[in-house]
């Protein structure tokens, strides 16, 4: 009978794998053959897969050699591939990770950082997870990120979602770093760069400019899409349906015997030139008192965050978020009608489309990411007054109202999910995405805006606030404003 190889030996001959995306290799070198073989074993026995041979399948390497210059070199010499996105770590991670049965947050203390200038050294250091970065709005690198969002948003409306995600995960990377990439030697060992993303930055910083996406702009079908769905009620199948059907202008849409806009649709054509213009952080403070005002003539205990990119910090928005809770449990659920009716009352109220409350916590968890929650949940255009917002409004010169339409979602979760609703209301998106990914990749839990499942104990586990969520997935604490992924 043929021997096995190592590698066709090493994976499979365990006991009941429990870490199926840890991948681990064991540095030989200063560990010695016995102590790595009785380390391999005690791997094993707790369910992690332990590689014997080193290869791009491997996502953590382990060394008792934390002299990084020789453990580097001889790294490079073994010509992977995947290298920039293994997480070369200390034995220190491997020994935590025994004594608690399952793989530990890869932090900062315990990696082995590649010796080199100051600026590749920070950029080896950036994972490949946007909840392990601090990304503010301050963007060094905004004439690349523009580029490759233009590139994710056409690959989008094509529904093609490989290179979209890629191109998202490359402009997260790009945004988080602390200087100015000047040369494609400043992408070394960078996470999340594919070759079609380093082609496109090479060509701006070689012209200034990227010639494909200059094409993609110019594309008829991108310059269509993209008007489309800037009309709050239309997504991105009903842009490509009216698309296909000839239309290419709003006076072709609203003029076509055969289109029959929904409530959503009509009230977003009409509202059209105050909800497509920015909303100001001034005119989101004018609009969190007056909700303020309405929810606590209902219930003066209410709980009221804003969320969204404004608790991010950033200036400007397309629309404006807020949580609404209160401490009795269960009169969340009919809460939001209440408010409804309230700023109806004060004469705010343009459009309400109200969702009632789905969420029952015995159908959980989900194991299949659902773009929305199941909270009681209501979006609202309001009509908002240039006297309650200091400075003014943001609008037209032209525009002589003194008054305009603004875009306002509010969301109930009960207080014992508040925690968990919070941190998915705050963003971004790329954000909550990659804190989804590493919950289930590097933890074995499941999380979404109702709760973190510990997939290997089987339960919940409680949060009263964000840091407790972070604390679950042993993460360090990354402040609102540092999720600008």
């Amino acid at each position: 009978m043929k021997r096995l190889r190592p590698a066709e030996a090493g994976v499979s001959r365990c006991d009941e794998v429990k870490f199926e995306d840890v991948r681990l290799y064991l540095v030989e070198r200063k560990m010695g053959r016995s102590r790595r073989s009785f380390l391999t074993q005690l791997a094993r026995s707790k369910g992690f897969i332990v590689e014997d041979i080193l290869s791009d399948a491997v996502t953590h390497v382990v060394s008792e050699d934390s002299r990084a210059s020789s453990l580097w070199a001889w790294l490079k010499g073994c010509e992977l591939g995947n290298l920039p996105s293994m997480h070369v770590l200390d034995i220190s991670w491997f020994t935590d990770s025994m004594r608690e049965g399952r793989p530990v947050a890869v932090e900062t203390r315990y990696l082995i950082q590649f010796p080199t200038t100051a600026v590749a050294s920070a950029a080896v250091t950036v994972s490949q997870y946007a909840c392990q970065r601090q990304t503010t709005t301050e963007n060094n690198n905004k004439i690349f990120t523009d580029a490759l969002e233009v590139l994710a948003e056409y690959y989008e409306f094509k529904e093609i979602e490989g290179p979209c995600l890629a191109f998202r995960r490359a402009t997260s990377v790009l945004k988080s770093l602390p200087f100015v990439v000047q040369c494609l030697r400043d992408l070394r060992d960078l996470p999340c760069l594919g070759e079609h993303t380093k082609a496109i930055m090479e060509e701006i910083l070689e012209y200034g400019r990227s010639f494909e996406v200059e094409q993609t702009l110019s594309d008829e079908r991108y310059q269509t899409l993209k008007l489309f769905t800037s009309v709050f009620g239309v997504g991105p199948k009903t842009a490509d349906k009216w698309y296909r059907q000839g239309l290419r202008s709003f006076s072709d849409v609203l003029t076509e015997p055969g289109i029959h806009l929904n409530r959503m649709q009509q009230t977003g054509f009409l509202h059209y030139g105050d909800i497509s213009r920015a909303v100001s952080k001034a005119e989101a403070r004018a609009l969190g008192s007056i909700i303020d005002e309405a929810v606590r003539a209902i219930t003066p205990d209410a709980i009221i965050a804003l969320t969204g990119g404004f608790r991010r910090g950033k200036e400007f928005g397309h629309d404006v978020d807020f949580l609404v809770t209160t401490p009795e449990l269960g009169r969340e659920r009919s809460l939001l009608p209440d408010v409804i009716d309230e700023l109806k009352k004060k004469g705010f109220l343009l459009y309400c489309d109200y969702h009632a409350s789905t969420f029952d916590m015995a159908r959980l968890p989900s194991f299949s990411f659902e773009a929305m929650d199941h909270f009681a949940k209501c979006f609202l255009i309001l009509r908002l007054e240039e006297g309650k917002v200091e400075g003014g409004l943001n609008s037209s010169e032209k525009d002589s109202r003194g008054w305009r339409a603004v875009r306002v979602d509010l969301v109930s979760p009960p207080l014992d999910r508040y925690a968990y609703a919070l941190l998915g209301w705050t963003g971004s998106r790329m954000f909550e995405r990659d804190l989804r990914r590493f919950a289930r990749l590097e933890r074995r839990m499941l999380l979404d805006n109702h709760g973190l499942y510990d997939k290997t104990k089987k339960e919940f586990l409680a949060a009263t606030t964000e840091k407790d969520i972070f604390a679950h997935l042993g993460l360090e604490y990354i402040e609102p404003w540092q999720r600008n992924a």
